[in-house]
């Protein structure tokens, strides 16, 4: 399996253009959250309604996964919790996304929301749980938009703007990966990092840049390697060593 991971799109048509372009060079195509944003000047409908058409078109290249994140949310739940209730329509695409298990080859994934409170929380760790039971020695790998708290993948440059929750599950689970996303800055900052290591799970945040080509991660399991681009340059690091450090390509 060939895996490409990027996040954080926030809606930059250019990035998604170029998605489309390499994503039949890849088995399975991970988008861990922040399709939309917040801030953009296009009504939030008609970002989703864009979105949506980017994701068709997509499916038909690569397996697609897809996760919601905090700028994805467009409704509440009988709790009064904020959710991406559009996911829905991502899910009517044929694309796994919040709340799917989905199995790819030897490989698990479990796809999970943003979750905005205890009711959507509690939810999470139910599907955490029951996928855990199924897991039956496949490698497993998680979808979720928020790095770990603790972690220099979820380190700002001044402070940890992590998922606590996150790391008690990651310790009761022990997830082969964890592909996240959120915290842009993380791989450009000293004492941040696009990867870490918690335990016996590898966690991965691509970061974000404005360009025409996304931040991204590609991850080959068969070769036991990650690599990560950027304009800092291409790193790798070697997932065979659980003690390996990123390593510069020239």
């Amino acid at each position: 399996m060939k895996l490409l991971l990027v996040s954080d799109l926030h809606y930059t048509l250019r990035q998604l253009d170029w998605l489309q372009r390499v994503a039949d060079g890849y088995e399975v195509v991970v988008i861990a959250g922040d399709h939309l944003d917040l801030s953009s000047a296009v009504a939030f409908e008609a970002q989703i309604v864009v979105v949506l058409k980017y994701l068709q078109r997509l499916r038909s290249r690569a397996t697609l996964i897809v996760s919601s994140g905090n700028h994805d949310l467009n409704a509440t739940n009988p709790a009064g919790e904020k959710v991406a209730a559009w996911m829905s329509r991502v899910r009517g695409l044929g694309v796994a996304t919040d709340g799917d298990t989905i199995e790819v080859g030897d490989t698990l994934f479990t796809v999970c929301p943003w979750w905005d409170g205890p009711a959507a929380r509690a939810e999470v760790g139910a599907q955490l749980a029951r996928d855990a039971a199924a897991r039956a020695g496949r490698r497993w790998v998680w979808v979720y938009h928020s790095p770990p708290s603790g972690s220099p993948t979820s380190w700002t440059g001044s402070k940890h703007y992590g998922d606590d929750d996150l790391v008690a599950w990651i310790s009761a689970h022990r997830p082969d990966v964890v592909l996240t996303g959120h915290v842009h800055q993380s791989p450009f900052k000293s004492g941040g990092s696009w990867v870490d290591r918690i335990g016996d799970s590898w966690v991965f945040n691509a970061g974000r840049e404005w360009g025409p080509v996304p931040c991204h991660v590609i991850i080959e399991p068969a070769e036991r390697r990650a690599s990560w681009f950027s304009t800092m340059g291409p790193e790798r690091v070697d997932l065979a060593d659980a003690s390996a450090t990123r390593i510069a390509l020239v």
